[in-house]
Order: structure tokens, then sequence, then C-alpha cells
């Protein structure tokens, strides 16, 4: 019988952001977004929880090596992210509105480009204790 397990690994990477739509006047995003559409941005202390699924290899009893997971952690979140003006800094967010749903599509989007086909289960963002965002691809 083949056994599946998940793996997750968690990640802490700090990044500024403006909340503000470009589809949207300046009322309109003040009324919508509210302090988070400060001109000046504001930042967070992001913690990304990276979730893998699959068989557990009967060879080296691995989902996948941790040392691999941490690498693609690495090149598809701390490298673009981390210390950064997600909005000023990061392409992807020139036309698409940084909030943690949409960065949770990016890191979705960034590390299935590195991961075996439908390894990536979830992407996990606490942009505060209390506000989690999680995305599984769809």
């Amino acid at each position: 019988m083949e056994r599946i397990a998940f793996i997750t690994r968690v990640q802490s990477f700090s990044a500024c952001h403006r909340l503000h739509s470009k589809s949207l006047s300046d009322e309109e995003n003040r009324k919508i977004f509210g302090k988070c559409d400060n001109p000046n941005g504001h930042g967070h202390n992001y913690k990304v929880e990276v979730t893998v699924r699959g068989k557990i290899d009967r060879v080296t009893g691995m989902v996948m090596n941790l040392t691999d997971l941490k690498k693609h952690i690495e090149e598809a979140i701390m490298v673009p992210l981390d210390h950064k003006n997600l909005d000023e800094d990061v392409p992807y967010f020139a036309d698409v509105v940084s909030t943690t749903e949409n960065l949770a599509v990016f890191i979705w989007d960034s590390m299935e480009k590195l991961l075996p086909p439908s390894l990536l289960y979830e992407i996990k963002i606490y942009e505060t204790d209390k506000n989690i965002v999680v995305y599984r691809g769809e």
C-alpha cells in the first residue's frame, strides 16, 4: 500500500506594500483599503507555510528532500520578496494589487515552476497573527 504524507516548511520574510488599485479612483481606494492605502506604504513580517503532498518513497522514506524544498523556497520567496517593496520591486505586482491573496498566488506560481508536477499542495500566509490566507492553486 502506498502511503501519502504532507510536508510543511515555514519561512518568514519582511516586505512593504501599498494596497491601491490603478482601476479605482484615489477616493475609492481610500474607501476600500483605508489606512493600507497610505501613499508611503506599510510593512509586514509575513510567515509562509509551503505544504507539499505526495507518496512516501519506499527507498528514501521521503515525499521529497527537505534540503531541496528549502532551496526552492529561497529561490521562489526569499530572493524576490524579502526586504522588498512588493509594488516597486516585484514586476508581478506592477498591475496586480499586492493583497495577501495575490501574494499567495504569486508564491504558488513561483513554487510550482520549481517543484515536480502535482507535489505542491498549499500556500498559507500569515500577514498578521489574525489575518491568514490559504491558496491551493484553484
